[in-house]
């Protein structure tokens, strides 16, 4: 079996060669075991309970992977990284009987990498940790366990080992400003399909926004490109990215213009219809700050260091640069909700909003996130789930993009004069 100790916790604990022959003289992994697909959890032999006054967490994969293990504090949290498991259809939640567990999420999370999120109700720290080789079916089993310690402790033991921050992107060179376009190429949009991976987003039934996100975002990328327009997503797939990074995206592909797509769900009282937010420190309502606060948390549920800080001068060419963006921005979300209205009709009853959503934060390309409904409200989940329904949309989308990049050029080649 192999086991980290405390001093190696914070490490990566390899565990692809464990275990002894079986009795009949057969290795643990044989011929017959496909060791290049990715490992699976087993739910039917995974447990996440309480052991008198530990917490004992067992997860069998179908077969090793390297991991590691740390804890985060602010909210309290266990994070486990493999490189790399597919947790698809897993429902480990069901898994779980133990009233020091707030939370539970899991999924893809960087490139080769996969993450497990255990939100703790109550400081815990990891007493050991090992993962070994299961006979001859080349199965692994991971054991964890982790007993009660004060606020204090768990602190100074919180923290992920150095360069483990899988979040973040990697430094690329960002282009230089450059003119505003005044029509003499096609416009270039970034769609950015809400949450994705571990993160999936609202949640009803079998349902996620994550999921639906993209499948529309592929949609529309198909309406605007047949449009004449160029298109990038953020992401493509069902992975993490983080909201710095979604933001670095659209800077690096020198976008015209960048839309967020979500589809949230409300737990208590009842709303429907699409609305479309611009960025501000100040929020409409009391409903869109908490919306925001929910978008920007969901990284740091996930693991991604939310430490570092703008300088003082970069905040200041920042808010010089947003002099200019932030009427661009509101003009471009006026259009989408007049195209969204003709072509649906189907609007929240105060469709534009503001809330401090950072994936709204570059502050040269303007931006806008449209809720595009409620997952809550049974109508909008009949609306967003309806292929139809979902193009009629996409239509209202395209053309308030024609219309915004129209007026845009054209004040562009004012300004330029």
């Amino acid at each position: 079996m192999k086991v980290c100790n405390m001093a190696a916790l914070a490490g990566l604990c390899l565990a692809l060669a464990m275990g002894q022959p079986g009795a009949s003289g057969a290795q643990p992994f044989g011929d017959d075991v496909p060791l290049t697909a990715l490992a699976r959890p087993v739910a039917a032999q995974s447990e996440i309970v309480d052991f008198g006054a530990v917490l004992q967490i067992t997860l069998a994969l179908s077969q090793p992977v390297p991991w590691r293990v740390f804890t985060l504090d602010a909210p309290p949290r266990l994070i486990l990284d493999f490189n790399e498991v597919d947790f698809t259809g897993a429902a480990l939640e069901e898994r779980v009987a133990s009233d020091r567990i707030a939370a539970l999420r899991y999924g893809a999370f960087a490139e080769g990498w996969s993450r497990m999120v255990i939100a703790l109700a109550e400081p815990m720290i990891v007493e050991t940790a090992g993962l070994t080789a299961a006979g001859p079916s080349g199965r692994a089993i991971m054991k964890l366990q982790l007993a009660p310690t004060d606020a204090r402790r768990f602190a100074e033991l919180a923290g992920p080992p150095p360069g483990s921050d899988l979040s973040r992107p990697r430094a690329v060179e960002m282009p230089k400003a450059r003119a505003r376009r005044t029509g003499e190429r096609p416009l270039r949009v970034v769609l950015d399909p809400g949450h994705g991976g571990i993160d999936p987003g609202a949640e009803v039934d079998a349902l996620d926004e994550a999921d639906l996100m993209l499948t529309f975002a592929l949609e529309l990328a198909q309406v605007l490109r047949a449009a004449g327009m160029e298109v990038s997503l953020t992401r493509e797939e069902d992975v993490f990215v983080p909201l710095e990074a979604r933001v670095s995206f659209a800077r690096k592909v020198e976008a015209d213009a960048f839309l967020s797509l979500h589809a949230d769900a409300l737990a208590e009282g009842n709303a429907s219809g699409a609305s479309v937010y611009t960025l501000s420190a100040a929020a409409t309502d009391e409903a869109s700050a908490r919306l925001a606060e929910r978008h920007d948390r969901a990284d740091l549920l996930s693991g991604v260091d939310l430490t570092y800080h703008d300088d003082a001068v970069a905040t200041v060419l920042m808010d010089l640069a947003r002099l200019e963006t932030e009427p661009r921005s509101d003009r471009l979300a006026d259009a989408l909700v007049a195209g969204i209205a003709a072509q649906t009709g189907d609007m929240h009853k105060r469709p534009r909003l503001r809330a401090g959503f950072s994936v709204l934060k570059a502050p040269d390309i303007p931006s806008a996130l449209i809720e595009l409904g409620f997952l809550s409200s049974r109508s909008d989940l009949e609306r967003l789930t309806s292929p139809a329904w979902r193009g009629r949309a996409a239509a209202g989308i395209r053309d308030a993009l024609l219309a915004w990049g129209e007026e845009d050029a054209r004040e562009g080649e004012l300004l330029r004069r």
